[in-house]
C-alpha cells in the first residue's frame, strides 16, 4: 500500500448490490481483525464473503482501494460512536470531563482489534497515516468541542491548549493500550474500566483543579 488510493467507489444501487457491497466490506473486516493486512487477499475476501473475486474487483478495484474503504468505514463507525458515546450522567463541569473521557476511552476499547491493524499499518505506509491523522485531529475537535462550556473554568493562560492537551493524554494513552495491551509497561493489570477512570481523575485534575468522584 504505496499510494492513496481515491475512494470514488461506484454507488451500490439495487438492494442486492448494497448487500454484496455489504458482504465485502464484513468479510474485508474480519480478515483484517483476524490476520492483519497481509491475511487480507482480494480471494480470501471473495472466498469469506461467498462472491465472486470480480464482484470484489467490480466494487473496489484493487486491494488498496479496498483497504482504503475499510478504514474510511472504520472512522465513520469511531466519529459516531465518540459523538454518541459523549453523553453526560450530570451537567457539572467534572461530570462533562469524565464523560468526554470515557467517551474516547470506550470507543477506543469498541474498535480495538481493527484500529490495531490500521495503527500499524500507518507506521509503514503514509496513506494510512494520512487518514489516520486527519481522523484523529477530528476526534480531537469533537472532544473539545464537547468540553467548550468548561473552557471558562480552566484556570491557564490557554484555555484552548490545555484542553487539546487532555485530548493528547487521553488519546495516547488509549493508542499505547491498543497496541500494547495492559501489561506492556507495567506488571500490574490495569483494565480498560480502571484505566478511564484514573484518566478521567487525572484530566479534571489537570483542566479543573478538583476531583472526578
Amino acid at each position: 500500500m504505496s499510494t492513496e488510493p481515491s475512494l470514488d467507489l461506484p454507488q451500490a444501487q439495487q438492494a442486492r448490490s448494497r448487500l454484496t457491497q455489504q458482504r465485502i466490506m464484513e468479510a474485508g473486516t474480519a480478515l483484517l481483525e483476524e490476520g492483519g493486512t497481509e491475511a487480507l487477499t482480494i480471494a480470501a475476501v471473495a472466498s469469506r464473503a461467498g462472491v465472486s473475486v470480480g464482484s470484489v474487483y467490480r466494487r473496489f478495484g484493487d486491494k488498496d482501494r479496498l483497504i482504503a474503504a475499510l478504514q474510511q468505514g472504520m472512522i465513520d463507525q469511531f466519529r459516531a460512536d465518540i459523538i454518541r458515546r459523549f453523553a453526560p450522567l450530570r451537567a457539572d463541569p467534572a461530570a462533562l470531563v469524565a464523560a468526554a473521557v470515557a467517551g474516547l476511552t470506550g470507543t477506543f476499547e469498541a474498535h480495538a482489534r481493527l484500529m490495531r491493524v490500521f495503527i500499524t499499518a500507518g507506521t509503514t505506509d503514509p496513506a494510512v497515516a494520512r487518514v489516520g491523522s486527519a481522523a484523529s485531529i477530528d476526534a480531537g475537535g469533537v472532544f473539545r468541542r464537547f468540553l467548550e462550556p468548561i473552557a471558562p473554568l480552566v484556570d491557564a493562560p490557554d484555555p484552548e491548549l490545555r484542553l487539546d492537551f487532555a485530548f493528547r493524554l487521553v488519546y495516547g494513552a488509549c493508542m499505547n493500550r491498543v497496541l500494547h495491551g495492559e501489561r506492556f509497561e507495567s506488571g500490574r493489570p490495569l483494565t480498560w474500566r480502571q484505566l478511564t477512570d484514573e484518566l478521567a481523575e487525572v484530566a479534571c485534575l489537570y483542566l479543573l483543579g478538583t476531583s472526578s468522584r
